[in-house]
């Protein structure tokens, strides 16, 4: 039975070859996510980790965790605080703040931070699970 307050989470850390795997689906071909010499010259100093590479955790997070299997998107708000870095390890986190029984609807904040424990993503999902769930 999914409660108000319950949460998931899941840790990774994205390495360079993440971050080029990533790049053939998405087709961001970016160079301050792949190329570490022009990363060094823009204002991070280092290549960082595509934002919706990262914020795919949550959908690892929902599909698998909570609610699980079944689960379907139907909304996600996003807003990306801080870089994050090749091989920094990020926690994802969801946690129900909403339950619309008469639909099967819950909305979470989700929220991603850094190893030194900074919040570098933040935003909802707004999800329709399955009643067994």
């Amino acid at each position: 039975m999914i409660q108000i307050g319950q949460t998931a989470s899941i840790s990774k850390k994205f390495s360079n070859q993440d971050l080029h795997d990533f790049a053939k689906l998405s087709l961001d071909f970016n160079p301050v996510h792949l190329d570490a010499e022009f990363a060094k010259e823009t204002i991070f100093g280092k290549q960082v980790v595509h934002g919706m590479l990262a914020s795919s955790l949550f959908s690892g997070l929902l599909g698998t965790h909570l609610p699980g299997e079944g689960t379907i998107y139907l909304g996600q708000d996003l807003k990306f605080k801080k870089p994050i870095f090749v091989d920094q390890e990020v926690t994802a986190t969801v946690e129900v703040i909403n339950i619309r029984k008469d639909k099967s609807i819950i909305t979470l904040k989700a929220e991603c931070r850094n190893d030194q424990d900074e919040v570098v993503i933040i935003g909802q999902a707004v999800v329709k699970y399955e009643m067994s769930a």
